[in-house]
Order: structure tokens, then C-alpha cells, then sequence
């Protein structure tokens, strides 16, 4: 059995209420479970970032000379979306390999969902939907969110081109 097919028994692809389609438990998972890789064609980095500007949201980074450009029909984790507060994180093998692992129990029927890990550069380009509890408005990696709500608490005495300002400096 292939490993995409080995994934499809526990997950399957839905209409998602965060963004367009996303993936759900088919069945109770457990934490720690391998849930799917995230595959892709693998890149230079030069290539990456010329894809980043044309708005590919895909794009993972492998190492330091090679990123994994998961816009491919072949890669249904592509589906995962950004949370606040995700229940699955992205973690990196020996082999250079991405694979999904939930971070908790998940119950069925729940959307599956990661933290994209984005950094400040522009963060205020990237909206997060997610609507978690903690939401911060915009897609950044967990250890920054402190940072961003202090940013945006700023933003609401000075205006929004002060929170910009001062995350690109």
C-alpha cells in the first residue's frame, strides 16, 4: 500500500470554515501519529524565492540549499491550513523527508491543522482565519505571536503604519 493511500484511511479532504478546502479526521488519531507527508518538487533556493514573490504559499524549507515547492496535485497535506492554535505540527526525518504529525489527541471529524511558522517580514500580508481563541489576525510561527500582539496593541494607539514600521525594523 502506498503511504498516500496509507494516510487516506485516517484523513480525508473537505470543504474547510479557515480557507477554501482542508483536511480532516476520518477517525479518532492519536497524538504523536505520523499523518502524511508532505511532498513535493524539491528546488533550489533561488527558485523558492522567486515562487514566495509570485504568492506560492507552498513552498517548505528543507535545508539550507534545497526547499520542497508543495504546489503539486500529488500532495494533498498542501490542504492543511494555519492555526493559531494547530493540533498537528510539521516535523522534519532523517531523511530530509516533512511529515505531518498530530501534536494531540484529535478527535473525528476535526479540521487538521499546523502553525506555517511565517516570520515578520510583511506578516500583515498574511490574514489568518483560523479563529482560535488566541488568534492573532495574521499567520506567524508560535514563538512570535507574543510579539505581534504587542505590534498590534501598538497599532491601535499609533495606526496601522507604525505596526508595519516597526516589524520591518
Amino acid at each position: 500500500m502506498s503511504q498516500l493511500h496509507d494516510a487516506l484511511q485516517s484523513i480525508e479532504i473537505r470543504r474547510s470554515r479557515i480557507h477554501g478546502k482542508g483536511l480532516f479526521a476520518r477517525r479518532d488519531i492519536a497524538a504523536g501519529s505520523r499523518l502524511i507527508q508532505y511532498v513535493g518538487r524539491r528546488i533550489p533556493k533561488a527558485l523558492s524565492s522567486e515562487l514566495c514573490l509570485k504568492q506560492n504559499a507552498y513552498i517548505f524549507t528543507l535545508n539550507d540549499d534545497v526547499d520542497v515547492d508543495g504546489k503539486v496535485s500529488w500532495n494533498p497535506a498542501r490542504l492543511i491550513n494555519h492555526s493559531c492554535e494547530p493540533n498537528c505540527d510539521a516535523e522534519l526525518d532523517d531523511r530530509e523527508r516533512i511529515w505531518i504529525i498530530s501534536r494531540q489527541a484529535i478527535p473525528r471529524g476535526q479540521e487538521l491543522t499546523y502553525n506555517y511558522g511565517y516570520d515578520l517580514k510583511d506578516f500583515m500580508n498574511y490574514p489568518c482565519h483560523c479563529g482560535a481563541p488566541t488568534c492573532v489576525e495574521y499567520m506567524v510561527a508560535e514563538e512570535l505571536l507574543p510579539t505581534v500582539r504587542q505590534l498590534l496593541s501598538r497599532r491601535d494607539t499609533a495606526g496601522p503604519a507604525a505596526a508595519i514600521r516597526e516589524s520591518q525594523s
